[in-house]
């Protein structure tokens, strides 16, 4: 857990000591709001149906290039299955390439933290920290408008109970703004 918190640590000091220009001053960064739906399924010896639910949460976008960038998140996300769902505060730390004007390419680390389960027995057997990769594509309008597409594969086994191998993924589809 000290070595996840550290590495998270360091990304954040590594991403803001970049975004610094030459003269000292700070280069691009906007913060924004972002929300969204989830579609989200246990995976491994899970054997559930998929469920639909949602995201909100704010972002930060460092300009390090004109092409690149890099956007930390903090994301309330409501993720599981059908028959039974968590609640995770997720953190993406997303870099962003621009293939085009407005137009970007994703991917990166992401760390969660179980904040709630459905029921009781989900809270027992389930370990409090997920991490996985994120992978997708967003587009931004002038007005700081935009839309983002995103799959989420954890990497984790969150199972708490052994030789059960249970795993979590989602696709998240969402807006938010810049300011």
């Amino acid at each position: 857990m000290k070595k996840i918190i550290l590495t998270m640590a360091a990304v954040f000091a590594v991403s803001f000591a970049n975004a610094q220009d030459s003269k000292g001053g700070s280069s691009d960064m906007k913060f924004g709001v972002k929300a969204g739906l989830n579609n989200s399924n246990y995976t491994g010896d899970a054997d559930t149906d998929a469920a639909t639910s949602f995201y909100i949460g704010g972002l930060v976008d460092f300009t390090i290039s004109e092409k690149f960038h890099v956007q930390p998140e903090l994301l309330y996300s409501v993720e599981g299955a059908d028959s039974d769902s968590m609640s995770f505060l997720r953190i993406p730390i997303m870099a962003k390439y621009y293939v085009a004007e407005g137009f970007s390419l994703q991917a990166g680390p992401e760390f969660a933290f179980k904040i709630a389960t459905e029921n009781d027995i989900t809270d027992e057997f389930t370990k409090s920290l997920d991490y996985g990769l994120g992978i997708g594509a967003g587009y931004e309008l002038e007005s700081g408008l935009f839309f983002d597409a995103r799959y989420n594969l954890g990497l984790a086994n969150i199972s708490d109970v052994d030789g059960f191998d249970v795993g979590t993924s989602s696709i998240q589809v969402g807006l938010g703004y810049r300011f």
